[in-house]
């Protein structure tokens, strides 16, 4: 009971009277990655990498502890080399996870026995592999990876030139080709079996629109596989038109091919599209709703929907009437509720909703920080919870109570010599009537008596939320450590405040929006007079980006502009663009 922290209490003790943050302060934190619940609710095994200047320093392990928090965590790997993918066996004795070790040309799977013992890896492919998942009695596993259908040519080759004939022909910093990704299983009862392809010879598959889904973070194509509930088919997501992409919307799918392969099966309905297909508890099918990419709008939200399962069917909507997006979800583990993290209003929340259908309803109340990941254990909840001046902690939830519990404390001592004040969240209506949501962020050592220059800092997207949320890259607190305000603005087009006013930029893409910052500054200098108008910047990141151009051309009102892969033109822009329309 004594590591119960109210919210309100833990903010306090985490913006302290310090000195300012620093780079390295930002770059040498801890930094949690993703966590894995036992089948039993009853541990937690996580990823923490231990950062550094100099990469071969740089560390990265998993750990494990009771899920109530009950003891301490235990190292379970000594490694440079990360690991990701945590899966836990079915008897929960075991992990999987993938690791590129010594050896290994490409990220491989290992299983490692929690009573101790070395991690043994069990596949070997050329290309990698991603997203082991344990068959529902533990015989088997199956996996992702990328299919080469020219390995042996562009073995023997002499050039290396790359040729296109359809877009895309990259996705951010990485190019394109031949390769497309597959479904593999493995049988874990013989030491001589070999991965199975069940993609091997599949028409969809060899399409020239069949792609995974792309995750810029994590890198290549995900097809999101898991096992049905009786292990005998393999329920998947896959593009169906990529080759559109620079002139039609793309719909991804969700599939289902049996554990011995072949031409899978369609469950969801063309002109929608649909992605992270799950299993509850009580073998009932879930997925998100992405889009309908018919309707005549720019922005959808993500609605959670139970998809007909063995046979297709008509997907049900289960958050049709819900204005907002949902970001992940999951399952209690009696399969009768349904949690689900989303932002709302500036803030990173969970919802939880029954899995039978009904409105969500906010977990907990939030005003400091957001909470994401959640996952059930036979305790409550585990999520990820961080603010904007603290990475990333795992917690321990109870419903219906406002109060977390942290279990890990990977960075809490640090942050108590920070200076990193608490983000303040305001509202004002526009001029174009629109109800506006801002965070400031106060110079370290304000004192209401002096003058500090102020910095626009508008967020990407333009479909994103600035929020009170830790970042390494463009980090607030580090950005206002030189004695300056952050002013951060949810301009029409952003997410977490309805579909209609995320939509609401389609047709006033960059006056509207700059607009509403700058009235947003003006707002923020009657509230903080201590700050001086004569001293105004700006910076932004792509979307952001093509805002500063707008804002350099438009005004005369800032002294510094910071312009980061912001679009110039939009006839260069669509020919050298790798997302589409």
């Amino acid at each position: 009971m004594r590591h119960w922290i109210l919210l309100l209490i833990a903010a306090a003790a985490l913006a302290g009277a310090g000195r300012p943050v620093s780079h390295q302060d930002i770059w040498k934190m801890k930094r949690l990655g993703e966590a894995a619940v036992s089948p039993d609710g009853k541990w937690l095994v996580y990823a923490v990498t231990e950062p550094d200047y100099d990469p071969a320093k740089t560390a990265a392990d998993l750990w494990l502890m009771p899920a109530d928090g009950s003891s301490p965590a235990r190292r379970l790997t000594n490694t440079r080399g990360a690991e990701s993918d945590i899966a836990f066996s079915p008897d929960g004795k075991q992990i999987a996870f993938t690791a590129r070790r010594e050896g290994d040309e490409a990220p491989q799977v290992y299983i490692l026995p929690l009573d101790g013992g070395e991690a043994r890896r069990v596949t070997s492919l050329p290309n990698g592999v991603s997203n082991p998942q344990w068959r529902p009695d533990g015989k088997a596993l199956l996996f992702e990876s990328a299919f080469d259908p020219i390995a042996m040519q562009r073995k023997e080759r002499k050039w290396n030139a790359r040729v296109y004939d359809t877009f895309p022909i990259r996705y951010w910093n990485a190019w394109l080709d031949e390769k497309r990704p597959h479904i593999f299983t493995l049988d874990l009862t013989s030491p001589s079996a070999k991965p199975v392809d069940l993609l091997d010879g599949a028409a969809l598959a060899s399409s020239r629109g069949f792609a995974g889904r792309f995750n810029p973070l994590a890198g290549g194509q995900a097809l999101e596989a898991v096992w049905s509930p009786d292990g005998a088919s393999v329920v998947f997501t896959a593009v169906v038109n990529l080759d559109e992409l620079m002139y039609a919307e793309t719909e991804s799918h969700i599939f289902s091919v049996t554990a011995s392969g072949g031409e899978p099966r369609l469950l969801t309905e063309r002109g929608q599209s649909f992605a992270s297909p799950r299993f509850s508890p009580k073998g009932e099918l879930f997925a998100e709703h992405t889009r309908i990419p018919t309707r005549t709008r720019i922005y959808s939200l993500s609605r959670l929907a139970r998809l007909s399962w063995p046979q297709p069917g008509k997907a049900v909507i289960l958050t049709q009437a819900w204005d907002r997006s949902v970001s992940s979800f999951e399952f209690s583990l009696d399969g009768a509720t349904i949690y689900i993290d989303a932002e709302d209003s500036g803030f990173d929340k969970i919802f939880s909703m029954p899995a039978a259908g009904g409105t969500p309803a906010p977990l907990l109340e939030v005003s400091r920080g957001g909470y994401t990941n959640p996952q059930a254990t036979a305790y409550g909840l585990v999520a990820k919870y961080q603010t904007s001046a603290q990475p990333p902690e795992l917690v321990q939830l109870k419903p219906g109570s406002n109060v977390h519990a942290y279990l890990t404390r990977l960075n809490l001592d640090q942050l108590r010599e920070l200076d990193t004040p608490e983000p303040v969240h305001f509202w004002f209506t526009a001029k174009n009537g629109r109800r506006i949501h801002n965070l400031l962020i106060l110079p370290p050592g304000h004192d209401p008596a002096k003058k500090y220059p102020i910095v626009i800092f508008p967020h990407g997207g333009p479909n994103s939320m600035s929020k009170d949320a830790f970042s390494t890259r463009w980090n607030s607190h580090l950005l206002a450590s030189p004695g300056y305000f952050v002013l951060q603005t949810n301009y029409t087009g952003s997410t977490g405040f309805g579909e209609q006013f995320a939509d609401g930029i389609e047709r006033d893409v960059l006056r509207g929006p700059a607009q509403e910052i700058l009235e947003a500054v003006n707002e923020a200098a009657k509230r903080y007079p201590s700050i001086d108008l004569t001293r105004q910047a700006a910076i932004g990141a792509s979307y952001g980006g093509y805002l500063m151009n707008w804002l350099n051309g438009h005004t005369t009102q800032f002294k510094c502009f910071v312009n980061h892969a912001g679009a110039g033109n939009n006839e260069s822009q669509y020919g050298t663009n790798d997302g589409g329309l």
